[in-house]
């Protein structure tokens, strides 16, 4: 994989640039208000399993946890909040999103956030060559190694989807 796109700087792609992290820029159309992660996976050729959503939850008033989980599983909150050591979690509201983390929804990335948030990959990551997520805007995806993405977001990979 080779650096790609220098004509696209989202805070994500700033970021792996510092961290000199070697990534693929994908480009697709959202021009058809499909940004879901199974559309993205189709409209971008890859398999689901590779492609990744960054889902964000909620702890209580104000804690917020990153969860990268494969596009077409579904997060388990119990096993979520199992990781964060936390008594229950839900998602959180999409009317926060923005607020919270600087995306939006199609293009919230785990890297590149307002803050620095506790985040946790799917164990099935792990041993991909290579994983697909948002780049930090609707229509840009980009392919890297789990393990650097896990390194630069300060993630633990960990069992937390439904089995």
């Amino acid at each position: 994989m080779a650096k790609q796109g220098k004509q696209v700087k989202t805070n994500a792609v700033r970021i792996l640039d510092g961290e000199n992290v070697i990534y693929e820029l994908m480009e697709y159309d959202v021009n058809d208000g499909l940004v879901d992660g199974i559309s993205v996976a189709e409209k971008t050729g890859q398999a689901v399993d590779v492609v990744y959503k960054t889902l964000v939850t909620i702890a209580g008033p104000r804690e917020l946890f990153i969860f990268l989980v494969p596009v077409a599983a579904e997060l388990d909150l119990k096993k979520a909040a199992k990781a964060a050591e936390v008594k229950k979690l839900d998602m959180l509201p999409l009317k926060e999103l923005t607020k919270e983390t600087g995306y939006v929804r199609g293009g919230c990335s785990a890297v590149g956030m307002k803050k620095k948030y506790p985040t946790f990959i799917d164990k099935s990551a792990e041993s991909l060559d290579s994983m697909i997520v948002s780049a930090g805007k609707p229509g840009l995806q980009m392919k890297l190694i789990p393990g650097e993405l896990a390194r630069v977001t300060e993630a633990l990979f960990i069992d937390i989807v439904k089995s």
